[in-house]
């Protein structure tokens, strides 16, 4: 089957997620036929991901958060007004998808969470069915919890989510857990899709806490502590790219630019994990056994590190106060069914996606049930 994805390019988590489904497909017989990458001016296309990827990438413009002010927190008003004002070049954007869909022979489109993917769909019509995946649609899901948050946030959240999947055959919800499907939304609960380089690492417990910003303004926090608590080794991941790869401030804090192999390895090896409550780098620590603090940059993160704490990843604030996570970890311990639900992933996601090959009408039959 020819496959095109389409990937929202904000933070590291449905890159990654690509690069895991690619080898999927791939190693399965399928053929990737292009990766489009929603791109923005804030980012810019991670070396990991272009070295890691296969297939032919191409960028289009796509609307995205604009990064924080002062307070570190998203400003949803000022990011709906920047995107309002380029809606012509996001018109020239779905026009170019719907090319791609064409122009590559794809038998089905995967998207990553990308707002025009759904809008090309009902907008242009592409024939070519698609199905989503994401963490973001257990959003949409029945059995799913709310953290007390604010409503119209929680509305736009969903509504956003609603708007990526238009058009869509299928919903692919990334747990940290078990659901039942929703057969009224048509989503299938599945594991996260965590990459090959993560299932291989070894384990071990350290003396130093790691860290991912997804805003690099978060580094002031960090640095607010390490000079309360310099005794405490901090190695922090931030896509600061003006920087250079590693900036040392001392002999026990150092900042790095964002490369996923050493970002893994000195995971593995760390004593705790502090982000801003990124799905995917989330699952990465529960998969190793971190016991984790989650900070979180707007209200999709906030729904994620509700719903890991509920699953006992870690512990939520709303500043880099590593000593609450000092204290958590002493008492942390990890979720051993987590690790067996994640290694269920490529035989429940290969099943749900050969449902939509036309020369296979015959469906799998590892089904999701069978891990209950």
């Amino acid at each position: 089957m020819k496959i095109l994805f389409i990937v929202q390019g904000e933070g590291r988590g449905h890159l990654t997620q690509a690069i895991s489904m690619e080898r999927l497909l791939r190693n399965n017989g399928h053929e990737v036929v292009g990766v489009l990458v929603g791109k923005s001016e804030s980012r810019r296309l991670p070396g990991f991901f272009i070295r890691s990827v296969k297939s032919p990438i191409k960028q289009f413009s796509s609307p995205n958060f604009l990064p924080p002010g002062a307070n570190k927190q998203v400003c949803l008003t000022r990011s709906i007004l920047y995107n309002l004002l380029k809606v012509p070049e996001y018109v020239r954007s779905m026009t170019y998808i719907h090319q791609q869909i064409k122009e590559t022979g794809a038998e089905l489109v995967i998207n990553f969470y990308e707002l025009l993917t759904g809008l090309t769909y009902f907008f242009l019509r592409p024939s070519v069915p698609h199905i989503c995946i994401g963490h973001q649609y257990l959003f949409l899901h029945d059995q799913f919890r709310f953290p007390k948050k604010n409503k119209c946030s929680l509305f736009f959240l969903k509504l956003f989510t609603r708007l990526t999947a238009l058009g869509a055959s299928q919903k692919l919800a990334l747990s940290f857990r078990y659901i039942p499907k929703d057969n009224f939304q048509h989503i299938s609960v599945v594991p996260p899709l965590l990459r090959q380089d993560v299932l291989l690492q070894e384990s071990t417990p350290g003396e130093y806490i790691h860290g991912y910003m997804l805003n690099a303004s978060f580094s002031e926090n960090i640095m607010d502590w390490h000079q309360k608590h310099p005794e405490i080794p901090l190695r922090f991941f931030w896509d600061k790219w003006e920087e250079e790869p590693v900036k040392t401030i001392d002999s026990t804090l150092s900042f790095y630019q964002l490369d996923d192999y050493e970002f893994l390895r000195q995971m593995a090896g760390c004593k705790a994990y502090a982000s801003t409550a990124g799905f995917e780098s989330v699952c990465e620590a529960m998969y190793l056994g971190k016991p984790i603090l989650m900070v979180p940059a707007h209200i999709e993160q906030e729904c994620n590190a509700f719903d890991a704490m509920q699953n006992g990843a870690g512990i939520i604030d709303y500043n880099f106060n590593l000593s609450n996570l000092i204290r958590f970890s002493k008492n942390y311990k990890p979720n051993r069914l987590f690790v067996e639900w994640v290694k269920s992933a490529e035989n429940i996601i290969l099943n749900e996606i050969e449902q939509y090959d036309p020369l296979n009408s015959l469906q799998g039959m590892y089904m999701v049930e069978d891990f209950v």
